[in-house]
């Protein structure tokens, strides 16, 4: 037809310069990559959904055959820093670093609170198997209604209500913000609708589902120098978290995203790369968990 379009992309199907290595399975994922001398992590996981930390022995642990580090939230410094993401928000490294091996309490079932590297997956899962924590049991918060009901456990001591917080909102509270949105009348709405429906819905935790785990591969060079092989959708992100929650120069570290197999945003933040990085510090060679 005279005068139609034609388009350079829309409507062909452009080669995927991917995807040969992926269907070869010569594809890297985060978990592929090795390095010489390389260690393997295994992270312990609180059995409980809410519980402070009284103490933990690594003692065993750090004197079985095989094992080179193991860390505790002692060694993830706290801070109050933040990464800027332009319009799209922060990250608050404070929770982020708390995230990664608990310093105090452990807020939920699974919440990291000790690593170990060790030559074998096997060695530092056993090992990690040994270290002793003790807890005390605290009231779990399980859902919304739990956590806004008056008397209600508190879960972050320091959090304070960020926004517009109600007048008679209590000093401490378990609501990080409260954003309020108008437009219009919304009495006079009600007034003059026909019908009114109100129900309540609740939706559950949900989670992106990505077929590739987590997994990274940590190497802290006697230079001082820091290398990071991670499963990553941005990672400069990664970089600058690192930095900020280890208290490191950002220009030490360098990021190298993997193949990745899946991410929907949930590849974004850092979870394993921090603690990969100080237990090479410790150990020290290069550090892989998945």
């Amino acid at each position: 037809m005279s005068g139609e379009r034609v388009f350079k992309y829309v409507g062909t199907r452009p080669i995927r310069h991917d995807g040969l290595d992926k269907v070869t399975g010569r594809a890297n994922y985060g978990a592929d990559f090795t390095l010489p001398g390389l260690l393997h992590g295994y992270v312990l996981r609180s059995p409980h959904a809410h519980a402070r930390i009284m103490s933990i022995d690594t003692s065993v642990a750090d004197a079985m055959p095989g094992v080179k580090a193991v860390i505790t939230g002692a060694d993830i410094p706290k801070t109050t820093g933040v990464v800027l993401l332009g319009e799209e928000g922060r990250y608050d490294l404070r929770d982020m670093g708390d995230n990664l091996l608990a310093h105090d309490t452990a807020l939920y079932e699974g919440h990291a609170v000790a690593a170990v590297a060790a030559t074998s997956v096997e060695i530092a899962r056993n090992a990690a198997e040994r270290i002793i924590v003790h807890y005390e049991n605290l009231p779990p918060v399980l859902t919304v209604d739990q956590a806004l009901a008056p008397g209600a456990t508190i879960l972050h001591d320091g959090l304070v209500t960020k926004g517009q917080p109600l007048p008679d909102a209590p000093t401490r509270t378990n609501i990080a913000m409260r954003t309020e949105l108008r437009r219009g009348d919304v009495d006079k709405g009600f007034t003059e609708s026909d019908i009114i429906v109100e129900r309540q819905f609740t939706t559950p935790m949900v989670h992106q589902g990505y077929i590739e785990p987590h997994a990274c591969v940590a190497r802290y060079g006697e230079d001082g120098q820091i290398l990071v092989w991670t499963s990553t959708q941005g990672q400069f992100i990664v970089r600058d978290c690192c930095a900020g929650i280890l208290g490191v120069d950002a220009a030490t570290i360098k990021v190298i995203p993997s193949e990745i197999g899946g991410g929907f945003g949930g590849k974004i933040p850092v979870y394993l790369e921090p603690v990969a990085i100080a237990l090479s510090r410790k150990a020290p060679r290069p550090v892989k968990i998945v």
